[in-house]
């Protein structure tokens, strides 16, 4: 009786299982089994996901490892360049601001400061430009000039 489930009664007419017909646990293998071994084994480089991992030299800082090169450091001339651009936005902003027949002539100096800076990231090198750097020249200059020419053609629709 021991062998028969708790909800079945007693007198069911049901036979008891023998110790035959029960498998152990231990007996019993998973559909899978992961060895160690084959957990611990690399990957071929064939398979898909697999990447091959560098080791790290200690002596050598982080910023020379990886692939970009770190931002120049910007200097006196870098900031006068930054502060002059950011200096004719804000010119520009007030110009407009005076009433609607100077818009027209506020919207034209930001669009002159903007072309300038496209400019100014053009000609100089990255030391002298970084706070106009954000990504590669070529990014740099087109997104100053398409924003300039845009402003400088509103200007001229304006009144």
């Amino acid at each position: 009786m021991a062998n028969m489930p708790a909800n079945a009664g007693s007198s069911s007419g049901q036979t008891p299982l023998s110790a035959a017909q029960i498998t152990p646990a231990s007996s019993v293998t998973p559909a899978r089994q992961v060895t160690p071994a084959a957990r611990s084994t690399p990957a071929p480089r064939g398979v898909p996901g697999h990447r091959a991992v560098r080791p790290r030299n200690p002596k050598t800082p982080r910023a020379q490892q990886s692939q970009t090169t770190p931002a120049a450091r910007p200097n006196a001339l870098s900031w006068l360049l930054y502060l002059l651009v950011l200096a004719g936005v804000a010119a520009g902003l007030v110009i407009a601001c005076e009433g609607p027949r100077s818009a027209g002539r506020g919207a034209g100096v930001v669009g002159c400061s903007l072309l300038a800076a496209g400019l100014a990231r053009l000609v100089l090198p990255p030391r002298y430009a970084s706070l106009l750097a954000t990504r590669r020249k070529a990014s740099d200059v087109l997104a100053f000039a398409v924003l300039g020419a845009g402003v400088l053609g509103v200007a001229l629709l304006l009144p």
